[in-house]
């Protein structure tokens, strides 16, 4: 499950080695201190962005829990198929490969091709999808980063609180040292979450964003190329600095293709 795999070691890790230690995992089990942590963090993080974009953490956890189904390699061989197709057919022989074409922005950017709009059009367009993929993406990113920094922050907030109620009763010593350790599992849960949760899905989310775009670029490549008439062998040159050294696995019967996927290695 991509990084959900990772939260579940991380935690397991944690509770394997409390109980190693003598002590149990229930004891981490704070009402308060939860509200504290969670109720601060989420409130701050709507304080930060806005509840409109707040309602959208959910989402972002699960596509960060979830793998990116994806393949540069597959996507290059594809794209060189486009470009034997259109460098012998006509770039009209591309409208029913287009309409098959599971990613929208390959898609559109053929159709743009197909319709006969200017390159520098088809271009300025897919540029402009591209960064605006982006900047939507970054929000969501930043808004896990911004989680992961109030988390630790509010977890102090709440082992200070405890300690001040601690210091409070101090008219019953016996009780010292379980409120003193209730109090710094706060800090815990606060550092804790931080850094197994937040944090590490924010970066998983970061990834998934440069892949992505490293792959519509390729595309753009490959479709003004495409719009070019240029040769296939160009073409795959081209995209292999995209998906490094290692030869894409050509998944069509056509022997053009096996032949520049040769060359191009």
């Amino acid at each position: 499950m991509d990084a959900g795999v990772g939260v579940i070691v991380a935690f397991a890790a944690l509770m394997i080695a409390t109980v190693l230690e003598g002590g149990s995992p229930a004891a981490f089990a704070s009402p308060s201190a939860a509200l504290i942590i969670f109720g601060g963090t989420f409130g701050a993080t709507m304080a930060a962005f806005s509840v409109k974009e707040f309602k959208r953490l959910p989402k972002l956890v699960g596509l960060a829990m979830k793998p990116r189904l994806s393949d540069t390699g597959e996507m290059r061989t594809q794209l060189i198929q486009f470009a034997e197709r259109a460098r012998r057919d006509g770039l009209l022989a591309l409208e029913g490969d287009a309409d098959n074409v599971s990613d929208p922005f390959v898609r559109r950017g053929l159709q743009m091709v197909i319709d006969g709009l200017e390159p520098d059009t088809v271009e300025e367009v897919l540029d402009l999808e591209i960064d605006a993929t982006a900047a939507r993406h970054m929000k969501g990113i930043q808004m896990l980063a911004a989680a992961g920094g109030y988390s630790p922050t509010m977890g102090v907030i709440g082992t200070v609180m405890g300690l001040v109620n601690v210091l409070g009763h101090l008219d019953d010593p016996s009780r010292l040292g379980e409120s003193i350790a209730t109090a710094f599992i706060a800090t815990l849960i606060g550092v804790g979450m931080a850094n197994i949760v937040w944090l590490p899905l924010s970066v998983n989310l970061k990834n998934k964003d440069a892949s992505e775009t490293a792959e519509h670029r390729m595309a753009l490549v490959a479709i003004l190329s495409i719009q070019a008439g240029d040769n296939p062998r160009i073409v795959a040159q081209k995209l292999q600095s995209f998906v490094g050294r290692e030869p894409a696995e050509a998944k069509a019967g056509s022997g053009d293709t096996a032949q520049v996927e040769e060359e191009a290695a």
